[in-house]
């Protein structure tokens, strides 16, 4: 996630440290580079500090507080869907679209 965010981020650069404390809550990032990671996303800033509650997921595209945190392997997932080319990115995102709503269903 560091390396990802460095390309990223026209800042100073952030440790793999620095990202782990990120990922498990110990430590929250600037609003600079919250901004920056919650465009990396595609999620609202506000979402990606505070959260939601649970009628928030939905209409726009933001998952409900309870998937709020991303383990390391999601992070790994998003920014490797970021590297696709537009067409295949799509496709994956109605893949998982598809999932949700079969899980949702049971």
């Amino acid at each position: 996630m560091a390396r990802e965010f460095n390309i990223r981020f026209d800042g100073r650069p952030i440790t793999v440290h620095a990202a782990r404390k990120w990922l498990v809550g110990e430590a929250i990032p600037t609003q600079e580079k919250l901004r920056m990671i919650a465009h990396w996303l595609g999620v609202p800033a506000e979402w990606l500090r505070f959260g939601g509650t649970d009628g928030d997921a939905g209409s726009h595209g933001e998952p409900a507080s309870g998937t709020a945190r991303f383990e390391s392997a999601d992070v790994k997932l998003i920014a490797d869907l970021q590297r696709l080319d537009e067409h295949h990115r799509q496709i994956a995102r109605e893949f998982i679209r598809m999932l949700v709503r079969m899980n949702n269903q049971k």
